[in-house]
C-alpha cells in the first residue's frame, strides 16, 4: 500500500473540509444507562441496576453524519424518526452538532429507533431495542428522493447507510443509484444483509467480512478466499470499487480492472471496534470527493478506522486528529 506523499497531506486536508455529503439510511440514537448492581430482584432472579447516569448518542446512519461533520464536512442527513420522545432527544443532539435537520422526516406511524444499553462495572447487563422494521411507505420514499433531487447538484458525494430497519427499500436504492449515476455523483454503500444484492452500478460497496460470508454462504478465512469473495462481489454488482473490511485484519480493496490490494490494520490495540465501520465509510467517502486515488482514500480510511478501534465506545474522528497522526508517521 502506497502512503500519501507528506507534502500533499496539508492540501488534501483542506479540499475535507467543506464537501457536501448526503447520507441515506437508518438514523439511530443510542442511549447508555449506567448504574449499579447491588441486589437481586425479588420479583424475578434477575439484577437490579441503579441507574447513576443516562445518555445519547448518535448511531447508524446518523453517527456516520457525525463522522463526516467531525471530519470538516457539511453532512445532510437524509432520513425518518419518529413522533416521540426519543425524536425529540435525536433532533436536540443534531441541533447540538451544528447538522443539519432539514432532511430529517417525522414519521408518525413508527417509533425512533432508540439501541439503550444497561451497564454496571463496564459489563453489559442487556440491550433494549424500540425499532420498525417495516418498509417505509411510498409517500416517505418519494419524499426522501425528491428532497435527494432537488440538491443533487450541490452535493459532493452520497452514502448509502442500510441497517435494515426499511429506510432503504430496493425501489429506492435503485432510483438513488440512478439519480448518481446520471449526475457523475460518488456513491458509496455500507450494506446489510438484506439488500446485500440491490446496489448495482454504486462507485464504492463496502461490507464487512461476516455480511459478505452470510451472502454468499461461504467462509473467508485465507488471503485467496478474500480476494475470490471480493472478485465476486465486483462482478455480481459491478461496483467501481469494492472495499472488504477485516475487522482487527485490516481491509481488503479490489477496483475494476486493477490490482487486488489487502492492507492490515495500523491499530496498535484493538480496544473496540464499535463505531469503526461508520468511521470508514465516512472517511473513503470523504476522500473520494476530494479527487484522492483510490489507494489513497483506502489508506486514510484504514487510518482512520484504526484510531476508532483504540477507543473505547463510539468515537468519531476529528480532521486534525486524523492528519496529525499521519503525519507524526513521516518523523
Amino acid at each position: 500500500m502506497t502512503e500519501i506523499q507528506k507534502n500533499k497531506l496539508l492540501d488534501l486536508k483542506k479540499k475535507f473540509k467543506e464537501k457536501n455529503i448526503a447520507i441515506i439510511g437508518d438514523m439511530m440514537l443510542d442511549g447508555y444507562l449506567w448504574g449499579d448492581v447491588k441486589r437481586i430482584s425479588p420479583e424475578a432472579p434477575v439484577p437490579i441496576v441503579e441507574i447513576d447516569s443516562e445518555f445519547f448518542r448518535f448511531g447508524g446512519a446518523a453517527n456516520v453524519a457525525l463522522n463526516i461533520s467531525k471530519l470538516g464536512g457539511n453532512a445532510i442527513p437524509i432520513g425518518i424518526i419518529g413522533d416521540d420522545n426519543d425524536g425529540k432527544i435525536f433532533s436536540d443532539l443534531i441541533k447540538e452538532e451544528n447538522i443539519t435537520s432539514e432532511f430529517i422526516i417525522k414519521d408518525n406511524s413508527r417509533p425512533t429507533t432508540n439501541k439503550t444499553r444497561v451497564i454496571s462495572a463496564n459489563q453489559h447487563i442487556v440491550r433494549i431495542d424500540k425499532e420498525s422494521k417495516l418498509p417505509i411507505s411510498l409517500e416517505i420514499e418519494n419524499q426522501i428522493f425528491v428532497s435527494l433531487n432537488k440538491m443533487i447538484n450541490q452535493i459532493d458525494a452520497i452514502i448509502l447507510q442500510d441497517y435494515n430497519k426499511g429506510v432503504l427499500t430496493p425501489t429506492l436504492i435503485a432510483k438513488i443509484i440512478e439519480l448518481a449515476n446520471r449526475h457523475n455523483k460518488i456513491i458509496t454503500v455500507d450494506p446489510k444483509f438484506d439488500n446485500f444484492f440491490e446496489y448495482k452500478n454504486a462507485t464504492l460497496f463496502k461490507p464487512n467480512r461476516k455480511e459478505t460470508e452470510n451472502a454468499f454462504g461461504i467462509r473467508i478465512n485465507s488471503d485467496e478466499s478474500i480476494k475470490n469473495a471480493a472478485s465476486k462481489l465486483m462482478q455480481r454488482l459491478n461496483v467501481k470499487y469494492c472495499l472488504l473490511t477485516l475487522g482487527e485484519d485490516g481491509m481488503a480493496i479490489l477496483e475494476k480492472g486493477k490490482q487486488y490490494l489487502q492492507i492490515p490494520t495500523i491499530a496498535r490495540k484493538v480496544v473496540d471496534v464499535s463505531g469503526a465501520g461508520d468511521t470508514v465509510i465516512a472517511t473513503i467517502t470523504m476522500a473520494l470527493a476530494t479527487g484522492s486515488s483510490i489507494n489513497e482514500a483506502a489508506y486514510l480510511a484504514n487510518y482512520a478506522g484504526g484510531m476508532v478501534c483504540e477507543i473505547a465506545g463510539i468515537v468519531p474522528i476529528d480532521l486534525d486528529d486524523l492528519f496529525n497522526n499521519i503525519n507524526s508517521e513521516y518523523r
